[in-house]
């Protein structure tokens, strides 16, 4: 059953930026494509011919896998409800957090090998914003080691219990930073527009204009998995030992929709912020994984 958060991962990816971007055009009054228009894009992508300018070199073709394997990679490590992930072991959201940097490191090397000068402008962008939201994701992951005396994506999760008014708070402030993590980190709403065509103003977008046909394919799937990716772990947040999969299965897929829909009206609602906001934004949300590890001691005793 190891294998079985995988593929629900997968099939949650297939409907979820479908989903996003049905839930933006209802909130505008517009009829909007099908949810499964943005997969049809993807797989038109998969069957072209990918363009290479001669500029670049082996490092711009081979970014787009790696980046793809990297998020596939971490996919593996995500549990569902009492089984593990297909790789797991002690600290394993350390290394969890650092293959997806290694993507995010060769999608960098990729935009800086084009010799565009847009493109470094957008890796840097997109360097500063990951570096910014590390420590939220390491401080919310240890703090939720400390309460659980397990330091494993599987045992935490597991050993997670909400049964207080702390731990409700602590739950929900941990749901809503996931959240925001994985708009920062698939550069969405409010901290980037990935409609916006300005290049001055783009981060993701400007460093994939180079890209095309296959590679291209790859880039926007592997956004789709990511924001699945996330979504499994807030789910995993609601998860409670001994109920059987017809019931944990709904659970799962309803919290990828919700999650989904929460993402279609955050891009609907809010205005982008002006570039220089972005790390203030960002940088606040090491404070609110600081109330968490605050509600961690609480809970423990070790504040009074």
């Amino acid at each position: 059953m190891r294998i079985l958060s995988l593929l629900l991962i997968i099939a949650s990816s297939l409907f979820f930026t479908g989903i996003v971007i049905r839930t933006k055009s209802i909130f505008s009054g517009r009829k909007g494509p099908g949810i499964f228009q943005p997969l049809k894009d993807v797989w038109r992508l998969f069957r072209k011919g990918a363009v290479y300018s001669e500029t670049s070199s082996f490092i711009f073709q081979i970014a787009p896998s790696i980046y793809f394997a990297s998020v596939l990679m971490a996919i593996l490590f995500i549990p569902f409800g009492e089984f593990p992930g297909v790789i797991s072991f002690n600290g394993d959201f350390v290394f969890f957090a650092y293959v997806l940097a290694l993507g995010k490191f060769f999608s960098i090397l990729s935009a800086l090998d084009t010799g565009s000068s847009f493109g470094g402008m957008g890796a840097s962008r997109e360097a500063l914003y990951s570096l910014l939201v590390e420590p939220a994701f390491f401080i919310l992951m240890g703090s939720f080691a400390l309460l659980t005396g397990h330091t494993s994506f599987h045992e935490i999760f597991n050993a997670l219990h909400f049964g207080s008014y702390i731990s409700y708070a602590i739950g929900t402030l941990a749901a809503f930073l996931l959240v925001i993590i994985a708009m920062i980190e698939n550069s969405r709403m409010p901290v980037d527009d990935p409609k916006t065509h300005l290049e001055l103003t783009m981060i993701h977008e400007v460093m994939i204009l180079d890209n095309s046909g296959f590679d291209l394919g790859l880039i926007l799937y592997a956004t789709n998995l990511k924001f699945a990716m996330y979504g499994a772990i807030i789910a995993n947040l609601f998860f409670t030992p001994g109920h059987e999969l017809y019931y944990s299965i709904p659970i799962f897929m309803g919290i990828q929709v919700l999650f989904a829909g929460v993402v279609g009206g955050i891009e609907s609602f809010m205005a982008r912020f002006r570039m220089n906001h972005n790390p203030q934004f960002i940088f606040t949300l090491t404070s609110i994984s600081l109330l968490i590890f605050l509600g961690v001691l609480l809970m423990l005793g070790k504040i009074i």
